[in-house]
């Protein structure tokens, strides 16, 4: 590809594994979310496995060994989800300074918490009805996470500025490298993502779906540790 920095074979292998290193930095220095980090990581890397339903519906990348166009799966999506899902649930606390502690017994008994089980559970619910609609899959992904967002905020309205924000914060984190992929392997995105099938609105030279993704996953992550975990913001 004219222009690109490295072959585009492992253009996502690299990209993926750029998603390390701020993972890395900010488990060393920041002692304290340690444990979520690595936690929620490992919670969200298995979520890698569902790259079939979206190749090549969505996207279509080269991968190692050309795994993901061969069988749908590939080794770039596991370290890409273990790499923003520990990031994603502590961008807020790490912005904000706060700490997690241990959530009182007697607060766990409040009505509100009757339905834990179910606000957890809430977009993993919600996406298989939505995903035999004739839409493309990235689409009941966003929204599945959404409602599992608005389901945290129901029934935790302590994680509320937490779900919020953290969203935020993920899209502005998430859009860097959108961007350094840009610069990584130009037209890499055009050439890789199925944009005939997608909206084609583009926001700063971002796909869309992609930023959509990036604020579906950030809300639904920020306070993912804190409601399984049983945490709240101090």
């Amino acid at each position: 590809m004219p222009g690109a920095v490295i072959a585009i074979d492992y253009v996502w292998f690299v990209w993926s594994t750029a998603f390390l290193l701020p993972w890395t930095a900010l488990y060393f220095f920041f002692e304290a979310h340690r444990r979520a980090m690595l936690w929620t990581s490992l919670f969200t890397m298995p979520f890698g496995l569902s790259e079939p339903l979206f190749v090549p519906e969505y996207w279509s990348p080269p991968s190692l060994f050309d795994l993901a166009r061969s069988t749908g799966f590939d080794i770039e999506s596991l370290i890409f989800c273990f790499g923003i899902g520990g990031v994603g649930a502590v961008l807020y606390n790490l912005a904000s300074g706060v700490r997690l502690v241990p959530m009182p017994r007697a607060e766990r008994r409040h009505r509100l918490h009757r339905l834990h089980a179910l606000a957890v559970a809430a977009p993993f619910i919600a996406f298989p009805p939505l995903y035999v609609l004739p839409w493309n899959p990235i689409y009941p992904a966003i929204v599945a996470m959404l409602v599992g967002s608005f389901a945290t905020m129901m029934c935790r309205p302590d994680l509320r500025r937490k779900t919020w924000i953290g969203g935020v914060l993920f899209v502005f984190y998430y859009m860097v490298f959108l961007w350094g992929l840009e610069g990584l392997s130009p037209g890499y995105i055009e050439r890789v993502w199925n944009i005939g099938a997608l909206s084609g609105v583009r926001i700063l030279g971002l796909p869309m779906e992609e930023l959509l993704f990036a604020a579906a996953f950030g809300t639904c992550w920020a306070g993912i540790y804190e409601h399984l975990m049983w945490r709240r913001v101090a």
